[in-house]
């Protein structure tokens, strides 16, 4: 079996989908990460967003749906087939985000968004080649955005040098995406400028 035949989100497209209806059937906002990136790359325009990472879609169909042009790529087809289905207008690729080629997505992209714990679901050992992928994707000055637990898998130590490594530089540092202050806990969402 290839690496883009591993399922690595343990829920089934339609189980990942039903836990946020559910938390949206009880009130609760499931768009902070949209309102995030919304923010920090403006208004909508010219400049695309990469959801990379993009499961079925729902941040990528949200920041659509405010008139952000968005493009989603992900491994798990069977994720972006229902992502498809949701949204068969945007733009849906299958990839292994450490191993994109050039003309896959190439941008230039004002943001690339890993939320959902992307950075710790791709396989260990490739998240350096996974950020490079992305900043030479991004115009100058373009963000990269990524939401993960710090629970061992990855250190903010680590994918911080990871992302130096990619030529990115460290912009802001929040605990939440509603921008609560980072003070070491086990969340972190890292925001980072390409040189």
């Amino acid at each position: 079996m290839d690496d883009s035949e591993i399922r690595r989100v343990p829920l089934a497209p339609e189980g990942y989908d039903r836990r946020w209806e559910d938390l949206a059937a009880t009130g609760a906002d499931i768009h902070g990460e949209a309102d995030l990136v919304a923010s920090l790359v403006g208004p909508p325009g010219p400049n695309a967003v990469l959801d990379a990472g993009c499961g079925t879609g729902r941040v990528a169909i949200e920041l659509a749906r405010r008139g952000h042009a968005t493009v989603g790529v992900d491994v798990d087809r069977a994720l972006l087939d229902r992502a498809r289905a949701k949204a068969p207008d945007l733009e849906w690729h299958e990839g292994d985000l450490a191993a994109l080629p050039p003309e896959l997505a190439p941008g230039p992209f004002t943001a690339a968004v890993l939320a959902g714990n992307v950075m710790i679901f791709v396989a260990r050992g490739t998240e350096g080649a996974v950020l490079t992928n992305l900043a030479e994707r991004l115009a100058p000055g373009g963000l990269v955005i990524a939401g993960f637990q710090l629970t061992g898998r990855l250190s903010l130590e680590a994918y911080d040098a990871a992302a130096a490594a990619a030529g990115l530089v460290p912009v802001e540092r929040w605990s939440t995406w509603d921008r609560a202050p980072f003070t070491g806990g086990d969340y972190v969402v890292a925001v980072d400028s390409k040189r």
